[in-house]
């Protein structure tokens, strides 16, 4: 399964390897689409593929770091 999410940073997590630890912690596979990182804000365009229970830890521990989490409306793959 793959699900696409919109991750909005705060100023103290930008330099936080978070999707990295996403990547080692649970089984799924991240895949940045589209980024746009300043000094006062991270915007990405991430792409989770795996399993529809550890997407879902990977999203909550996104979630629980501080880092917003929005699904992308148009969860189709090409």
């Amino acid at each position: 399964m793959k699900k696409r999410y919109y991750l909005t940073y705060p100023p103290e997590l930008i330099k936080e390897p978070v999707i990295y630890q996403v990547g080692k912690l649970y089984k799924v596979v991240t895949n940045i689409r589209q980024s746009s990182i300043s000094d006062k804000l991270g915007l990405v365009a991430l792409e989770l593929e795996g399993e529809a229970g550890e997407i879902d830890k990977a999203v909550k521990f996104l979630s629980n770091k501080g880092v917003k989490v929005e699904p992308i409306e148009l969860d189709v793959v090409e």
